[in-house]
């Protein structure tokens, strides 16, 4: 995994802004701590920081080569799982190889077939390759969107990078929010509408697309997108299937030239990814599978069950680590590191995001780096084979806006009565719901039951699983951690897609299918397991620290974030014990205390950030 930057400008002399290119470049050295490279030529400015995963000794970036006197460049931030079978194509259509790494196979597939490349990838990427025979730059993102591409157009010159923060260092490109920016920020965050990149200017290439910068101008496009049709597999076949491209899609993530290691919590979907992966390290003689979980410093002692967080992690991580032998590391961490890790989680990410969720993940990712260069992880799960709570509660299907964010008139009594009246957040986040159900892929006939769950699936897959995916990348990549998804295999998402609700809930459980496909690979108590999300912590010292950090920001005059919100209110929730613990705001996790943490990290934001809001 790397970080990749760039910016194209089609008069001067680039030259000129080398250093320019260095610090954009320089931003991203977390995500590639192995090494630098930068490239000019022409209209052509192209930054590198490289994680070394595969060829560590060859796979220098930018890579340039040239092919019937064309020259082609790229830099590419991903992994293709396909890379051999690509590669042996490639080579009886008589291209030569110089290294073992998939940045050559990507680049000699581009040459080879042009921007219809992209659909021949199985991977996870974002690259940039500039074309010296047709004069473009032709850009794209994976089908899933689990490695992120921002870019933005400011008069004459086109700049883009893996993160905002590389952006950002080019002066055409400010810190600047507007009022759709500021709604992304306080009434659809944490998450965010697909292709908004919040900032005035800055957009995010949106999953599954590529686009195409020329002096024509730019061209978007999407060459993948969901699609519809009849499930006709019996409930046995649709299991084995799942089962084998579930077991091919975590294979081919097991490649690595570098120690590989599975997140392991306990819980179904990452139990199945290590039973499958020592199950291949058997097979193969590659010893003990490395595995590693996540708690918090006497989170036992104030754990209290609900609906949302049945019951805790730990006893199961136990079970599954004497039923596999792996070798396993138990990390915990306290509330003070929590607390202070949630100003690395903001600039990691350059946005407020999902507090100490993100800021717990970014401290155990780093403890990970310490031991291992790329992770396997159950992320996404839940979204494709319909494991959240909102997925089996009425009230939440019929709630007429993204399930995971219920309460949007609280949320929006918490802004300032001028920043309503100029955002109009209830409006803005009605448009953007009924942008997200127009969009789903509708199946002729299909009616009641199966078409409202279609409609679940969509908005989860497509709004809430980026969220979780922006999330995983940050913080993993903000500590040089290369984290893979295996669930997000385009094939296997495609093809549970169109499994139907009844057979998806087979057994009357929540994902029934994917248990029903793993019978035989996971202890049965381990397999119909109640889901259980990623553990936060439990602590009242935690709501303690971040309630009090924003009553001083509110006491503070100079806090940018006071014009925006409606402290009275704010108050008034710090001073209710209910409202403080257990406020419905965003997702499985983030209630009371993650509310306080959030605005806490908005105000940090336009501080650090000097955010212009215009």
């Amino acid at each position: 995994m790397c970080g990749i930057t760039g910016f194209i400008q089609w008069r001067g002399d680039l030259t000129q802004h080398s250093q320019l290119l260095v610090r954009m470049t320089e931003t991203l050295a977390n995500r590639g701590p192995d090494a630098a490279g930068t490239w000019i030529s022409g209209p052509c400015a192209f930054g590198h920081r490289r994680l070394s995963v595969i060829d560590p000794e060859n796979g220098a970036q930018p890579m340039i080569t040239r092919h019937e006197e064309n020259m082609y460049a790229i830099v590419y931030n991903g992994e293709l799982y396909n890379a051999p079978e690509l590669k042996k194509e490639l080579v009886n259509r008589n291209h030569h190889f110089r290294t073992e790494c998939d940045t050559e196979v990507l680049l000699h597939a581009y040459i080879e077939w042009g921007p219809d490349c992209v659909e021949k990838l199985n991977g996870i990427f974002a690259f940039a390759i500039w074309d010296s025979l047709h004069e473009q730059v032709f850009f794209a993102r994976d089908r899933l969107g689990v490695k992120p591409l921002f870019y933005s157009q400011v008069d004459d010159i086109f700049v883009f990078g893996s993160e905002p923060k590389a952006l950002l260092q080019h002066p055409k490109v400010q810190p600047a929010v507007g009022p759709e920016g500021l709604a992304e920020i306080f009434i659809i965050g944490p998450a965010r509408t697909p292709g908004h990149g919040v900032y005035k200017d800055m957009h995010e290439l949106r999953p599954g697309h590529a686009m195409i910068y020329s002096r024509e101008g730019l061209r978007s496009y999407a060459y993948w997108k969901l699609e519809s049709f009849a499930h006709n597999d019996s409930v046995d076949e649709t299991a084995a299937k799942v089962r084998e491209l579930l077991q091919d899609s975590l294979e081919r993530q097991l490649v690595s030239d570098v120690p590989v290691c599975s997140l392991l919590s306990g819980g179904l979907d990452s139990s199945a990814l290590t039973a499958l992966a020592v199950s291949y390290y058997n097979r193969t003689g590659q010893g003990r599978v490395n595995t590693f979980s996540v708690d918090y410093v006497n989170n036992d002692k104030h754990f209290k069950s609900h609906s949302f967080q049945p019951g805790a992690d730990g006893p199961w991580i136990k079970r599954m680590v004497e039923e596999l032998n792996t070798n396993h590391h138990y990390i915990a961490f306290d509330t003070p590191e929590l607390v202070e890790a949630l100003d690395n989680a903001l600039y990691t990410r350059d946005l407020p995001g999902m507090t100490d969720v993100d800021s717990s993940l970014f401290l155990f990712c780093r403890e990970i780096k310490k031991e291992a260069t790329v992770a396997i992880s159950g992320e996404a799960a839940d979204e494709i084979f319909g494991g959240y709570p909102w997925f089996h509660r009425e009230e939440m299907l019929s709630s007429g806006t993204f399930p995971w964010s219920v309460a949007p008139k609280m949320r929006a009594g918490l802004l300032s009565p001028e920043m309503n009246e100029w955002i109009r957040p209830l409006e803005y986040l009605g448009d953007k719901y009924s942008d997200a159900v127009a969009e789903v892929p509708k199946l002729q006939g299909e009616t009641g039951k199966q078409a409202q769950m279609r409609v679940m699936s969509y908005l989860n897959i497509t709004r809430f699983m980026p969220t979780l995916l922006d999330r995983k990348d940050r913080m993993s990549m903000g500590v040089g951690l290369e984290v893979r998804v295996p669930y997000c295999d385009h094939r296997l998402v495609q093809y549970v897609w169109n499994i139907p609700w009844e057979i998806k809930t087979v057994g009357n459980r929540e994902k029934g299918i994917l248990r029903k496909a793993l019978e035989g690979v996971l202890p049965d108590d381990v397999l119909y397991r109640k889901k259980s999300p990623y553990p936060k912590t439990h602590n009242p010292n935690y709501l303690n620290a971040v309630r009090q950090r924003m009553l001083n920001i509110l006491d503070d005059a100079s806090s940018p974030i006071l014009p925006l919100i409606n402290a009275a209110k704010i108050r008034e929730i710090a001073a209710s014990p209910e409202s403080s613990s257990n406020l419905p705001w965003f997702g499985q996790l983030m209630s009371g205390p993650q509310l306080f943490a959030y605005l806490s990290q908005v105000d940090l934001w336009l501080r650090t950030y000097n955010v212009v809001i215009k």
